[in-house]
């Protein structure tokens, strides 16, 4: 059977991802895009077959040397990106028999070992405490509202470990407060439950007893009295937040607009960077940096990396495994505070 370009491949391959493979918006997005650059740099004419090894080598490097507009490469990782996507093509069109390149021919390059931020014991008190220093004074409803979502905010991500765009989402009925848990949709549209502590349960009540609104979102914005819509517009920043696209936006204190929208993910990391300052933290804070300081946490303290990898939603324990050097380096401190002791001196 004559096989057909592999521009009309790629449309079927994308159909399949969407409904055998049930993959979200974002994933057929992304493959999308990292495939339609292989086409377009290679020919969108041409047919699986024409695709050999060579073609592979000389693709790499065009990527490696691809460039922005500010004469920026791309990140290793984010040629591994299209390498996958293009494996993934290969292997689509070998399982329905098309002659084409052996997806194993394609090898990712080798990425040094993820550097893992986290937050000390000392560190995660200070930032959690910040929002009722820094608004200690708060006179008005909207002050204290605002002042107890930020807290609710800081204690939910530390003691859930969800991911910035899984805590955006959340609506108030997904929030279960007397069985201190709830299920959340994570990558790959898998659920997971997560489990909330006594400080979030406490500051999350707070905040939505103050709540008087109809919005669904567990975190919205909130304005001044007497503010205007019109004096509050979406940063350009904002405009761009490719995780809350099919939300209008709205920025950290501003009113929410119609159509009932969360905070976006920009705005969640905003605040994250606000008050991590204000705790006179200076490496970089961000929203996935709790969600690093919540593994090592529960990894310090015994837990072991099965369950972690759960109560994260990796779907990998290789993913998970990122974290092992961080216990690694606990046991080293131990093993040089017990160690040998009653041997003395020699």
């Amino acid at each position: 059977m004559p096989t057909k370009p592999l521009q009309t491949y790629l449309t079927e391959f994308l159909e399949h991802l969407e409904i055998e493979r049930n993959r979200s918006n974002m994933t057929l997005r992304n493959y999308d895009f990292y495939l339609k650059r292989f086409l377009d740099w290679f020919g969108n004419k041409k047919k699986p077959e024409d695709i050999t090894a060579e073609d592979v080598r000389k693709y790499r490097l065009w990527l490696n040397r691809l460039v922005d507009v500010h004469n920026i490469p791309l990140k290793k990782n984010t040629q591994n990106y299209h390498l996958i996507a293009l494996r993934s093509f290969l292997k689509y069109l070998a399982k329905r028999d098309i002659k084409t390149l052996a997806p194993e021919k394609i090898e990712l390059m080798k990425m040094p070992d993820r550097e893992v931020h986290f937050l000390t014991p000392e560190e995660v008190a200070r930032l959690l405490e910040a929002p009722t220093v820094v608004n200690q004074d708060a006179e008005t409803p909207e002050d204290v509202l605002m002042k107890y979502r930020d807290k609710a905010i800081l204690e939910l991500l530390f003691s859930t470990g969800l991911r910035v765009s899984e805590l955006s989402g959340l609506k108030k009925d997904h929030i279960n407060l007397k069985e201190e848990e709830f299920t959340v949709t994570g990558k790959g549209r898998k659920s997971r439950v997560v489990f909330i502590s006594e400080q979030s349960k406490y500051w999350l009540k707070k905040y939505l007893d103050l709540r008087h609104d109809i919005n669904p979102y567990l975190f919205i914005g909130h304005g001044k009295v007497g503010a205007s819509k019109k004096t509050h517009t979406t940063s350009k920043t904002d405009k761009t937040d490719k995780t809350s696209k099919k939300f209008k936006k709205v920025v950290a204190g501003g009113l929410p607009s119609e159509g009932d929208e969360p905070l976006t993910t920009r705005t969640i990391q905003r605040i994250v960077q606000k008050y991590a300052k204000a705790a006179g933290i200076t490496k970089p804070v961000t929203p996935h940096t709790l969600r690093h300081s919540f593994a090592t946490d529960l990894l310090q303290n015994g837990a072991d990396i099965r369950s972690v990898q759960t109560m994260l939603g990796h779907s990998s324990i290789t993913t998970t495994q990122i974290y092992t050097h961080i216990t690694d380096r606990e046991l080293r401190n131990i093993h040089k505070k017990f160690h040998g002791k009653k041997r003395g001196n020699n």
